[in-house]
C-alpha cells in the first residue's frame, strides 16, 4: 500500500514510518525542508495549511496517516490549536479525498471530547469531527501520554529528578494517567491499514495500566536507581497563577492548557484497543529502562 504521511519526522511519526516500511508499505513523507527522515522514505516537500501542494503530493497514495500536532501554541508566529489541529486536518482531509486516498487514520488525544476545558481537547474534538463526517474509511486514535526514547514527558521528568532532591507535585497528584509505549500506539497504526474492519472506529489508546501521577514519578525514579522519591505538595491555587504569568516565555515547561489536563487526569481502558489489533501493551515499568541512558 502507498502510504502518505504527516508529522514524519516528529517522535511518533519516526516509530510509525519505520514500521509501515517493515510491513512493506511504501512510505510518501510531507516534510519541511529542513526536516529528516529514517532511510526508506520518500521524502515531498508540502505544508498542511496549503491544500494545493497536499493535493499534488498525495497523488497515488491509497492512504493517509495524518500526526501533525502540537501542545503548545505560539501565536506570533501563527502557530495555533485551530490552525495546526482544526483547520491543518481539514486541508489533508480534503486533499485525500481529491487524490482519491480512501483510507484514513488520524491522531487525536484521548479527553478529546464536545464541551473539553482545555483548548487542545477541543481543537482535537473539531478535527475528529471533521475526519468523521468525511466519506472517507477513517480510524481514529486517542493515545494518553506517550513515551518512548526521546519523549517530553518521560525524559522530561527523568532529567529533573536526576537533579533535584525533592520533586513538586500539584495538589493531591492521584490523577490517573495510562501511559502508553510509542511502539504499541506506531504499531496499532499500522496494523489498522491491514484491517478494514476497524474502519469507523475511535479508540482509546493507553497502556495496560491506570496509574496514578503520583506512582509515575516514584516508577522514573525506581527506573533511576532510587528507593524513593522525595516529593511535596503545591497548592493548585498557587501554581495557576504563575503558570499564566510565565506560559508565554518557550522556556516555561506547562502552560494553562497543559496544567488544566494534567489536573483532570488521563487514563483509559485500552482493551478494546488491545484486542482490536492483537496487540500485548507495554506495562510502563519494563518500558523506561531508557531514562538510565
Amino acid at each position: 500500500m502507498k502510504v502518505f504521511l504527516t508529522g514524519a519526522s516528529g517522535f511518533v511519526g519516526r516509530e510509525i514510518g519505520k514500521r509501515l516500511l517493515e510491513a512493506g508499505h511504501e512510505v510518501r513523507a510531507l516534510v519541511h525542508s529542513n526536516s529528516s527522515l529514517p532511510s526508506g522514505m520518500q521524502a515531498v516537500q508540502g505544508d498542511i495549511l496549503n491544500r494545493e501542494s497536499l493535493v499534488a503530493a498525495m497523488q497515488g497514495c491509497d492512504a493517509v496517516v495524518h500526526l501533525v500536532g502540537i501542545i503548545r501554541e505560539a501565536p506570533r508566529k501563527g502557530v495555533t490549536f485551530q490552525r495546526m489541529h482544526v483547520e491543518g486536518t481539514q486541508n489533508v482531509v480534503d486533499a485525500a479525498i481529491e487524490a482519491g486516498a480512501q483510507r484514513f487514520l488520524q491522531m487525536s488525544a484521548l479527553g478529546a471530547r464536545a464541551g473539553a476545558a482545555s483548548p487542545y481537547h477541543k481543537s482535537k474534538w473539531a478535527a475528529e469531527e471533521y475526519v468523521r463526517n468525511s466519506g472517507l474509511d477513517w480510524t481514529v486514535f486517542r493515545p494518553s501520554v506517550i513515551y518512548g526514547p526521546g519523549d517530553g514527558f518521560v525524559t522530561l521528568l527523568a532529567g529533573v529528578l536526576k537533579q533535584a532532591p525533592a520533586f513538586p507535585i500539584f495538589g493531591h497528584g492521584r490523577f490517573p494517567l495510562s501511559p502508553v509505549a510509542r511502539h504499541d500506539v506506531a504499531e496499532g497504526f499500522v496494523r489498522a491499514l491491514e484491517r478494514p474492519e476497524t474502519a469507523g472506529q475511535a479508540y482509546e489508546v493507553g497502556g495496560p495500566e491506570q496509574i496514578p501521577y503520583r506512582d509515575v514519578i516514584q516508577g522514573i525514579g525506581r527506573a533511576l536507581g532510587k528507593r524513593r522519591v522525595l516529593t511535596f505538595s503545591v497548592p493548585v491555587a498557587l501554581v495557576r497563577p504563575v503558570v499564566s504569568l510565565l506560559e508565554g516565555f518557550s522556556f516555561f515547561p506547562i502552560t494553562s492548557s497543559m496544567l488544566t489536563m494534567l489536573l483532570e487526569g488521563n487514563a483509559c481502558d485500552a482493551g478494546r484497543f488491545a484486542a482490536d489489533f492483537d496487540l500485548q501493551l507495554t506495562r510502563f515499568q519494563s518500558g523506561i529502562g531508557y531514562v538510565r541512558d
